[in-house]
């Protein structure tokens, strides 16, 4: 093997080693420009993201439990409940209990939960009530009484 050809064959992976570097980069170095989603934590902003169709929305809302569903036990583990805020709204809480605790869910229960919105005509689902196993986005959790599930 000559030297000319070990050259043209650095230029060619160095760039390809450049971009690699970047990718993971991005991926592995925590940073929190990395969230996709805008946080938007505001008190009334679910039934602006109702209202205007919205999904991937970061909000903070309370209210209290009309109804318990069952977990769904497909994949990773939810608890499941409608949470029915001040001015009559429902919206569906999909609480992952395989990276947070579950909440003692009962009807009546008033609770404040941060998590994501996701839009459907049937109200909403609230989603990502727990911390980021992987530390790039806040994350979300539910809260009663002071106890924070996350």
């Amino acid at each position: 093997m000559n030297n000319k050809h070990i050259l043209r064959s650095g230029r060619r992976i160095v760039p390809v080693l450049i971009v690699l570097g970047l990718l993971v980069y991005q991926y592995y170095v925590p940073n929190s420009q990395t969230d996709d989603y805008a946080d938007v934590t505001q008190q009334g902003s679910l039934q602006q993201a109702y209202a205007a169709g919205q999904s991937g929305v970061w909000l903070e809302t309370r209210g209290h439990i009309s109804r318990v569903l069952r977990d769904d036990n497909e994949g990773s583990r939810h608890q499941k409940f409608i949470l029915e805020l001040d001015d009559g709204h429902t919206v569906m809480v999909a609480h992952n209990i395989d990276l947070a605790r579950r909440i003692p869910a009962r009807k009546n229960l008033s609770l404040l939960v941060r998590g994501r919105y996701e839009w459907n005509d049937r109200g909403g689902v609230i989603h990502w009530t727990h911390h980021d196993p992987d530390g790039r986005l806040q994350g979300g959790w539910i809260e009663i009484d002071d106890v924070r599930y996350q």
